[in-house]
């Protein structure tokens, strides 16, 4: 087995809510990326996967465990460690070769010096001739391999690449990636071991030797899958095809579904997480999913190409209709239930009935709302009790994220009514008079 590179062992992070109280973001995770390697990292939002590349790159400490770099501690920054950002983050004001220098100018190194391997890292990763571009002169794609050759010109033993191509349209981030592995089967590049954070299984598949599939809540790593296909791999070859089914069913393993006999249901929270799934699209994709060819039940692979969605839009809708029972996952397949069937087939009102029962029975929170509304004698709420009640288990962003989750679905169910000029929650119009008669 090779070295080691960056070891984590147990390690736990926790931050503090703006009401003070303790969030657990990352417990456990427990894993050491090895030279020679590409790991890829895959989890739902909010599981803690920037958070430990952040950990990894020696930005932020860990509250329990230890992180290690080349066996020694790591307590700040390593100069072994290079990072390449989702946003680019470049400095709009600085030409591509003075952006790239930057992280040389910082640890000292000469003009002349700075400028010769400037030049180099540009030239490798395909930019020659626009070393005196401004980032405003260049395409998304550009600017992102603006970024990489910032990272490479340190020469890192690691590159830690958080979502580094979901910024870009399709064809481009495909371009960028397998310009990257050509470089790293080259072994042109300097770095000897790559980790990256991603949200598109196939990329994850296509790049990595190895795949985790993080949970969340707190976040930790619940399942580990080797790739020991030979490089390059053909995205539409069987073996590769497989190994997306397997990672779905993975990414998938433990989601919402119906009790089998003699079994438990599944304990909901009122403050659990709600899948980012817009009432739309879990519509359309049930529509989808019943009629012609799937006829009820299709892997998540399948879908994804049928539905045009990506895979961090897929899932949570997938995750949204088994929370509802109108489908079921199964090892990374998607099944209409017969309620879902009825849905599908349903008109308006139809829809929104099954809609707001479903969700009064399977989600705590709305059902909390909706109860909260009926105690209230005028029948309406601010929203911001409920999202103080989220900010003491979520940070401030995923609370409202939630909270306005809950408040679509509950107006799609006719369940409750929100007004976004005052922040009101209210119980629908003749809703009050129903609670009355009985």
């Amino acid at each position: 087995m090779a070295q080691a590179i960056i070891e984590l062992r147990e390690i736990g992070k926790t931050f503090r809510s703006a009401d003070g109280s303790a969030r657990p973001v990352l417990e456990g995770v427990d894993f050491s990326l090895r030279e020679g390697e590409i790991v890829a990292m895959l989890g739902p939002s909010g599981s803690g996967k920037s958070t430990v590349l952040r950990l990894m790159a020696g930005l932020i400490r860990a509250d329990q465990g230890a992180v290690r770099y080349r066996g020694q501690p790591l307590h700040g920054p390593a100069r072994g460690i290079s990072m390449v950002f989702q946003s680019f983050a470049l400095f709009p004001w600085l030409t591509v070769q003075q952006n790239v220098e930057l992280g040389l100018e910082a640890r000292g190194v000469a003009r002349e010096e700075r400028a010769r391997r400037a030049e180099d890292a540009i030239a490798l990763i395909g930019l020659a001739g626009f070393e005196g571009a401004l980032p405003r002169e260049l395409s998304g794609g550009m600017r992102q391999r603006v970024g990489i050759a910032r990272a490479l010109v340190t020469e890192p033993d690691v590159l830690l690449m958080d979502e580094a191509f979901s910024a870009l349209d399709v064809l481009t981030g495909e371009r960028l990636r397998e310009d990257i592995l050509k470089l790293w089967r080259s072994g042109t590049m300097p770095t000897k071991a790559m980790l990256v954070v991603s949200h598109n299984i196939e990329e994850a598949v296509v790049m990595a030797d190895r795949v985790l599939v993080f949970g969340s809540d707190p976040g930790r790593v619940r399942f580990q899958l080797a790739v020991q296909l030979p490089r390059p791999r053909d995205p539409d070859s069987v073996e590769v095809r497989a190994l997306i089914d397997e990672v779905y069913a993975l990414m998938t393993a433990g989601a919402v579904r119906a009790a089998r006999p003699g079994e438990e249901p599944e304990r909901a929270y009122l403050t659990d997480r709600l899948p980012e799934a817009d009432v739309a699209r879990m519509d359309g994709l049930l529509e989808l999913l019943v009629d012609e060819p799937f006829n009820g039940h299709a892997d998540l692979p399948q879908l994804v190409e049928e539905s045009e969605l990506t895979d961090s839009e897929m899932l949570p809708v997938a995750h949204a209709l088994a929370l509802l029972r109108l489908a079921q996952l199964d090892r990374g397949d998607l099944h209409i239930t017969p309620l879902g069937r009825r849905y599908a087939g349903g008109e308006h009102a139809l829809r929104h009935e099954i809609f707001g029962q479903q969700l009064l029975t399977h989600v705590p929170l709305a059902a909390h709302i909706r109860h909260s509304l009926e105690q209230e004698p005028s029948g309406e709420l601010s929203d911001k009790p409920f999202l103080r009640l989220l900010s003491e288990h979520l940070d401030a962003t995923e609370a409202e994220r939630v909270l306005n989750t809950a408040i679509e679905w509950g107006r799609h169910g006719e369940v409750y009514e929100y007004d976004y000029n005052t922040g009101l929650i209210h119980l629908p119009e003749g809703a009050e008079d129903a609670e009355a008669a009985e």
